[in-house]
């Protein structure tokens, strides 16, 4: 078992990092067992955020418009972990998301980490179910609020220490951080030209479209003028 390391747990606005962003930070130091640092903050996605993830998250669109700046958010936690593991619950769901976000600004993400998700599977193969929400409940692993990135990295930390207690016999490795492996390509950002054109074809077909075109990629944006030309038609002349 570790005892220094970052808990880790982020909110997005989807499941897909390519595509998909950053809504919350909250990742909890801890060094030699105890909390030491804490960094917690709403991250401005660039682009709305679903009723669906509302729904879930509690975090609503005004609330995204106040948040951190993106990159900025994202070179903050890179510096926060520093070399530490990183702990969290389906911790490359997590992870995934940093690296992208950080290989798109230049920054470099490389982890080791402890997923308590892989953990429960190995030691509690009967249980009904092994979300975080799930398995606080059932270890009466206080939580005040769900799906929100603070609590449940506090709680994937605490759920880490009850398992260990638990499961007294079990390997250590188990409990140990592992490479984290998530290949990330370098993005880059909507060109002046594409930004331009999506501009004209927004302005032209009198549409609006749920993101910031300056937040964009070079491959979203494409996606984006190329779903309009084909549900609106080109600019004609």
């Amino acid at each position: 078992m570790i005892n220094t390391y970052v808990a880790l747990d982020l909110e997005t606005t989807g499941l897909n990092p390519s595509r998909d962003r950053i809504l919350e930070i909250g990742a909890v130091k801890i060094v030699e067992g105890e909390e030491q640092q804490v960094l917690s903050t709403l991250v401005n996605p660039g682009r709305e955020v679903t009723p669906r993830i509302q729904e879930l998250t509690g975090i609503t669109n005004e609330m995204a418009a106040t948040g951190m700046e993106y990159e900025t958010a994202v070179g903050s936690l890179v510096e926060f972990c520093q070399d530490l593991p990183i702990l969290g619950h389906n911790i490359l769901f997590d992870y995934s998301f940093v690296k992208r976000a950080a290989v798109n600004h230049g920054l470099t993400f490389e982890k080791t980490g402890v997923d308590t998700l892989k953990i429960a599977r190995k030691l509690l193969p009967d249980l009904e179910h092994r979300n975080l929400e799930y398995l606080c409940t059932y270890y009466g692993i206080c939580q005040k609020q769900h799906h929100r990135a603070e609590e449940d990295a506090r709680s994937a930390k605490c759920l880490y220490e009850r398992l260990y207690q638990e499961f007294p016999g079990s390997p250590l490795e188990l409990f140990d951080p592992v490479p984290l492996i998530y290949e990330a390509k370098k993005q880059s950002p909507i060109t002046p030209a594409q930004k331009g054109y999506l501009n004209d074809l927004l302005k032209y077909h009198k549409i609006e479209i749920p993101v910031q075109v300056d937040s964009l990629m070079k491959n979203e944006a494409s996606r984006i003028i190329d779903r309009i030309i084909l549900e609106h038609g080109r600019i004609l002349h």
